[in-house]
């Protein structure tokens, strides 16, 4: 789907007013606050959480509008991350938050990206439920995070991670 009908689902309400997910929310008050990078972030459920936590957030996504709803206090970055306009910082993060955007060739990045005793906590739709390119196979998240604590585990119609990387 192209930027300008991802704008106009957001200037329409589309994708607007949802929830933090439930398990990310419950993480993000037990860490306490650092500095977090919501990939995909939409228009910003869970950056608006974090930085109603104390977090230092940086949101990214490709929609001009998304970004727009987002308050002052988060840093947010226009960048399309399929033709890698944003390059995520290796050890930056204390938190990367992924929810509902797939991109397999970020994950190496994504736990480069985290510093020792940091987290990932990642939503992703699960195989079968929508374009397959857009989606993980069941037990998929799992095996990327090889060697580090899994915290949460959980699938249904997404697969939900949240995994701590060793702090040496």
């Amino acid at each position: 789907m192209s930027r300008e009908r991802w704008d106009d689902k957001y200037r329409r309400g589309e994708h607007t007013g949802q929830a933090p997910l439930t398990f990310l929310a419950s993480l993000a008050a037990r860490i306490g606050p650092g500095d977090a990078l919501d990939i995909g972030a939409g228009s910003g459920r869970h950056s608006r959480l974090l930085a109603s936590l104390g977090w230092r957030v940086t949101a990214i996504d490709w929609s001009a509008e998304a970004l727009a709803m987002l308050p002052d206090r988060v840093t947010r970055i226009q960048a399309d991350l399929e033709a890698g306009e944003y390059e995520i910082e290796p050890g930056r993060w204390d938190l990367i938050v992924d929810t509902c955007y797939w991109q397999p060739s970020l994950v190496p990045a994504i736990l480069a990206g985290v510093r020792p005793g940091g987290h990932v906590a990642m939503a992703i739709p699960l195989a079968g439920s929508m374009n397959p390119a857009y989606t993980v196979n069941p037990g998929e998240l799992a095996r990327l995070f090889d060697g580090w604590m899994i915290e949460h585990s959980h699938e249904d119609r997404f697969a939900e991670i949240v995994a701590r990387k060793p702090a040496h």
